[in-house]
């Protein structure tokens, strides 16, 4: 069986204004349903991650 992948950094502290994880920028939702998503769910939303992490990086600096 092959592993899924996963974004996950095991740094699970979830952001209380963006609702993010800290460590893999994804949302409690999609932390629960990544492996009952398909691959191509899974996918998206990892080419989505990079900038979700930039803009969390972004709110941070300018608190």
């Amino acid at each position: 069986m092959a592993s899924m992948e996963s974004p996950c950094v095991h740094i699970c502290v979830m952001d209380p204004v963006s609702g993010l994880c800290r460590g893999c920028a994804r949302t409690l939702d999609e932390i629960v349903a990544w492996s009952t998503m398909t691959p191509d769910n899974r996918r998206t939303i990892m080419r989505e991650l990079d900038q979700r992490m930039a803009r969390g990086a972004a709110v941070e600096t300018s608190q």
